[in-house]
């Protein structure tokens, strides 16, 4: 009797040392999400599920941003495949946090801002708003997320902004947040907040550098615009 060689035999290890050779930046998103599966899912085909999870939310991206209820509706993805898909945006913004408050950079201009605050937004599905605290020289001292809300808005209260620029001792701050919608515009409630904000902070002599929107990659800057409100 003639034996034939598995080919599927060593195939997940050759997955992963193409990945320790080469990185992603060669693998296709399916298998980009095939070799993240591996680790949920022991044995069977990840590749057959890379391809289903690409084609039933259309980009890599929605895959990692969908619900852990709407990834398990694709066949061959339970419960821990699911719940570690759904972990790696979060994951991602905790790490961007961590080497922000490791390495201190200085924002000072809106372009620095939107490059700092992106990673912090990537994967939000409701809107947030954070107050970056920042010393006399314009370092982040700390990423404040004050507020989540629902898909449209976060309900912010001047007392947790100020308490959070006070906790770390800040010199000054910005104020940022989301449109999960993809509309860059602020609304009048955007403006709104942004003066009582400005006020509560003037009171304490810190001084609010900027509001900036975050909406799918663009973002909006109140100060490069002219619409930042000064202290009454």
């Amino acid at each position: 009797m003639t034996t034939y060689a598995n080919p599927h035999a060593g195939h997940r290890q050759r997955i992963r040392n193409r990945f320790v050779r080469e990185g992603l930046e060669s693998f296709d998103d399916h298998q980009i999400l095939e070799l993240i599966l591996f680790y949920a899912i022991p044995r069977g085909d990840t590749n057959v599920i890379g391809h289903r999870l690409i084609k039933h939310f259309g980009r890599l991206s929605a895959v990692f941003d969908a619900r852990i209820c709407d990834l398990r509706r694709v066949p061959g993805v339970g419960e821990r495949a699911a719940v570690l898909i759904h972990a790696l945006p979060a994951l991602m913004r905790r790490y961007h946090c961590d080497r922000i408050v490791r390495d201190a950079p200085i924002l000072n201009s809106a372009a620095m801002v939107s490059a700092y605050i992106k990673p912090l937004m990537a994967g939000r599905s409701r809107e947030v708003f954070y107050v970056l605290c920042l010393d006399s020289r314009l370092r982040v001292k700390f990423p404040a997320q004050i507020a989540q809300g629902t898909v449209k808005d976060a309900y912010v209260h001047p007392r947790e902004v100020v308490e959070a620029a006070l906790a770390h001792h800040s010199s000054a701050v910005v104020l940022a947040h989301n449109h999960p919608s993809g509309h860059l515009s602020p609304s009048q409630a955007d403006h709104n907040l942004t003066k009582q904000l400005v006020n509560a902070l003037g009171i304490l002599d810190i001084n609010v550098l900027d509001h900036v929107i975050i909406a799918d990659d663009e973002s909006y800057s109140f100060a490069e615009m002219g619409v930042l409100p000064k202290p009454d």
